[in-house]
């Protein structure tokens, strides 16, 4: 059975990141926002799942960091839900420009 190569695992992955970029820098809405972090987080996992493939098949330490980015990911992602429903709650916004103009 062929294997696809690391090349095109890569240029996936590059393209994942980058799409996460662009969402994160263009966007204003802050849910958007986190959607594109967790899109970076996913293209360095699947780096991490490709180079232990590729240059360590025996091993799983690229696993076992892909399981740990997934539970930050999903800690981050809780976090910053209940800000944003925080947020929401006394702008009615989830805009970063009104996010910016928080008195506290």
């Amino acid at each position: 059975m062929n294997s696809v190569p690391i090349s095109h695992i890569l240029f996936v992955s590059t393209a994942l990141f980058c799409i996460g970029m662009f969402g994160l820098f263009t966007r204003r809405n802050m849910i958007t926002m986190l959607m594109s972090v967790e899109l970076m987080l996913n293209s360095v996992n699947i780096n991490f799942v490709a180079f232990n493939k590729y240059l360590y098949p025996g091993k799983l330490d690229g696993i076992f960091f892909t399981i740990f980015i997934i539970t930050i990911a999903a800690a981050e992602a809780a976090v910053a839900i209940a800000i944003i429903i925080n947020l929401y709650r006394s702008h009615q916004s989830i805009d970063v420009e009104d996010a910016t103009e928080m008195k506290f």
